[in-house]
């Protein structure tokens, strides 16, 4: 198996995040013969620093040619706590999700009877 995987590391505890997922990813090729083909891009809080734009059209145009996108976390406390920012890092979230056609933040979990 071949695969393009965008990475999208984002902001907070996203790139720590997303840099051991990477890790995973690499030992799974490894024991299974895959070749997984690692691309990053900015979004989020880091992309409207460096940017202006929470999705800018170069990480939309990877994340369509890509097979995979492994994506973080966004957010930062300085939009969170600003009223008036007119950017948002969520916003490049909703929109990746509206251009890919996503719909659903699937995050298994186990209940505990003792719960």
């Amino acid at each position: 198996m071949n695969l393009k995987i965008a990475v999208l590391s984002g902001d907070g505890i996203g790139p720590e995040v997303t840099k051991e997922s990477v890790k995973v990813l690499k030992a799974i090729a490894e024991a299974y013969g895959h070749t997984f083909d690692f691309h990053e891009a900015l979004v989020g809080a880091i992309a409207i620093d460096e940017t202006e734009n929470p999705l800018p059209e170069e990480t939309l145009a990877l994340c369509k040619s890509s097979d995979a996108v492994l994506f973080g976390a966004i957010g930062d406390p300085k939009y969170d706590n600003n009223p008036d920012a007119k950017v948002r890092p969520e916003q490049g979230l909703l929109k990746l999700r509206k251009e890919l056609g996503l719909f659903a933040n699937i995050r298994p979990i186990t209940a505990y009877d003792s719960l």
